[in-house]
Formats: structure tokens, C-alpha cells, sequence
């Protein structure tokens, strides 16, 4: 097939959405098909650039602290990355990919999404995240005005699939993972002096770090306990302050593939905190490496789907329990380590490669299904 990704932000793989669809281009090149891009950034082979948007400074600031970027529509430039094209897959609802799917329609090309864009994604950037209001609004807008034109949707999760059909989506949803590589696999643990907890993702609201601070605080082991949050965002200043009140300065870093192997490499419980997740395959890399984690268990959350019993879950939002799990895990070395392996083998059935399958089923059935 020859597919055609709209993505606004492709280049920099600072966020889950673009680390996806940087994998999925790499895994359907592997199996034969041609991708091309259409997104912002530097020129390069299969690649069509667009603009990205300019927005006020304050505003601009939030949006680059996140991770992301929107691009500009150009009529010129979406029609030649069209040309010649299969199917065109979108990752984002957004002004590139409302543009892009009208000419799309225009010229009567097979064309698929993914939902990507939790809608508390943004809320709780304005302060609005546990507002039920906004959320269905936003679900509403993204709705009616993109998703609903579509016949075939990827979610990557049940979770994400279930809120869909709660607020009326009509495509055929597909449940597939974005998918683990190979390289995150079973890692025996490096000896050293501290114990390392960790959590990967942005730092902003609705990831709720806030919380391991607290934690950590009230563990018995607190003196001995080294946090380390990999990631960038909104929150750094804030998190950078709450960790003067720790025993161990935090390391606080967005951080590349080969240092996150390290990390995990020597993290003794990952935790993740977070109130709204779609995924969260920061959280399954970190399994698949042989960690046990500990997550909230948020209703707005795809990533308890994830941990294998009570022991794994704390009541979102609660420091108080999430103490009590890590010091539980902590007194209990033996059964942590006969739990890494369990752990690192529940991964095994969301590698990338049956993620590939899948979206190219998907893809053949828009494909089949446009033509009739």
C-alpha cells in the first residue's frame, strides 16, 4: 500500500502521539509499504513540509512545554503528499488534518484515523480537567466535526474505545496498542546504593506527578528512595521546588531512548500517576523490562489494564495509599522480584508487530470498503 500520515508534529519524538507514528512509519516501510509525511519540521525523503503555526507567546510556550506544535494548512502541499496515495491515516483533529481530509474526500481517496487527543488533555492544562461539561464538549466538537467522517477509527485502548461509543461516535473502532519494540525486554536489575522510582510521561497536570512527591514523603524509606521523572512540561518549575523537600534531589529530565534503557535499566518500582491515559505505553516499555508498577486507578485511565492484581493499583489521587503500596512492594523483595518476570511476560502480547498487523487490516478494510 502506499500511505500517506498527517501528523502535525512528526519531528521531534517528545510526546507519545509523534513516538507512535514514528514507529508505525518504520514498522509498515519494514513490511513492504510506502509512507510518506505530511507534517511541519525539516525537509527529507517521503516528507511534505508545512508551516507550522504562530501563536501568541504565552500560549506558545504552553503548547511547546507539551510537546506539541499545530501546523497551517496549505492546499498546494496537501495535494501533492495526496497524489498517488492508497489511504491517508490521520493522528491528530486538528486544522492540518481537517484540510487535508476535505480534499481527501474531494478526490475520493480511502482515508482513517486515530484517537489520539484525550479531551482532558487539554482541560486540565486550563484547569478544567475534572470538569465533565468540557470534556463532552470537546468530545462533541471533535465528533461532529472530524471523527464522525470517518468509517474506521484506531483507538489505542478498550478504554479509549468505550468513551467513544459513550459519546456517540459512529466508525468501526479498532482496539489496537500503539505497540512495544523488541529492545524493551526483560532487564536484570543493577546493583546500587538507592532505591530508584520512576515515571515517564510529560509533566503536567493530568499526569499528576504531584502525587509520587507526596508519597515518597510519607514512605518509611524516604531517606533511602531516589525519584527520577523523565519528561518535560508545564510542571518542571513546580516539580523542581517540591523536590527541595526530599532527602534525594529528583532528577527531572526529558531523556533519549538509549538514557531511558538505563533508567529502567535500575528503576526498582515504576509508578504512574496519572488521572487521564489513553495508553501509556511509557508505562508498558517499563513492564516489558521487567518492572512492577504501581498505578492509579483512575476511571479516566486506560493503563490499569496493565497491572496484574490489587497490588499494582492505588486510588487516584491519594498519596496516602500510593505510600502504602510503595512500602508494601519495598518490604517485600522476594515476591517483587518473582513479579518482575510475571510482569515483563504480560508485555509480550502488545509488541508492535501485532499492532502492525492490525492497522494494516484496518487500512485493506477502508480500502475494500470505499471502493463499493
Amino acid at each position: 500500500m502506499k500511505i500517506l500520515l498527517v501528523m502535525d508534529q512528526y519531528e521531534n519524538a517528545n510526546n507519545g502521539t509523534t513516538i507512535s507514528a514514528r514507529r508505525f512509519a518504520e514498522g509498515l516501510r519494514k513490511r513492504g509499504h510506502e509512507v510518506k509525511i505530511l507534517t511541519t519540521g525539516t525537509e527529507g525523503e517521503d516528507k511534505f513540509i508545512v508551516k507550522t503555526l504562530r501563536l501568541p507567546i504565552g500560549i506558545s510556550k504552553i503548547i511547546k512545554s507539551q510537546g506539541m506544535s499545530f501546523a497551517v494548512p496549505n492546499k498546494d502541499k496537501i495535494k501533492e503528499a495526496l497524489q498517488d496515495v492508497d489511504i491517508v491515516h490521520f493522528y491528530m483533529p486538528f486544522w492540518l488534518s481537517r484540510a487535508t481530509l476535505k480534499i481527501a474526500e474531494e478526490l475520493k481517496i480511502p482515508h482513517t484515523a486515530a484517537f489520539h487527543v484525550q479531551p482532558e488533555n487539554i482541560t486540565y492544562t486550563i484547569k478544567l480537567g475534572k470538569n465533565d461539561f468540557a470534556n463532552k464538549k470537546i468530545y462533541s466538537e471533535f465528533r461532529d466535526d472530524f471523527f464522525n467522517k470517518f468509517r474506521h477509527i484506531h483507538c489505542p485502548s478498550n478504554f479509549i474505545a468505550d468513551e467513544l461509543k459513550a459519546n456517540n461516535y459512529t466508525a468501526k473502532l479498532h482496539v489496537i496498542s500503539n505497540g512495544i519494540e523488541d529492545k524493551f525486554k526483560y532487564i536484570p536489575k543493577t546493583k546500587h546504593d538507592k532505591i530508584y522510582i520512576t515515571m515517564v510521561g510529560r509533566l503536567s497536570g493530568e499526569k499528576r506527578q504531584d502525587l509520587l512527591f507526596e508519597a515518597i514523603k510519607k514512605s518509611k524509606y524516604e531517606k533511602d528512595i531516589q525519584l527520577v521523572l523523565a519528561g518535560k512540561g508545564p510542571k518542571y518549575k513546580q516539580y523542581v521546588k517540591m523536590g527541595e523537600e526530599l532527602t534525594n534531589k529528583p532528577i527531572i529530565e526529558f531523556v533519549d531512548e538509549k538514557e531511558l534503557m538505563k533508567i529502567l535499566e535500575q528503576t526498582d518500582l515504576y509508578v504512574h500517576t496519572s488521572d487521564a491515559e489513553i495508553e501509556a505505553i511509557s508505562c508498558l516499555e517499563a513492564v516489558a523490562c521487567g518492572n512492577v508498577p504501581i498505578i492509579a486507578n483512575s476511571n479516566k485511565s486506560a493503563t490499569p489494564q496493565f497491572a496484574l492484581d490489587a497490588r499494582s493499583l492505588f486510588e487516584a489521587g491519594n498519596s496516602d495509599d500510593l505510600a502504602k503500596k510503595i512500602d508494601m512492594w519495598l518490604e517485600n523483595k522476594e515476591e517483587l522480584e518473582r513479579m518482575r518476570k510475571v510482569y515483563s511476560e504480560s508485555a509480550e502480547k502488545y509488541r508492535i508487530e501485532k499492532s502492525m498487523e492490525k492497522i494494516e487490516e484496518m487500512f485493506k478494510d477502508e480500502i475494500k470498503e470505499y471502493s463499493i
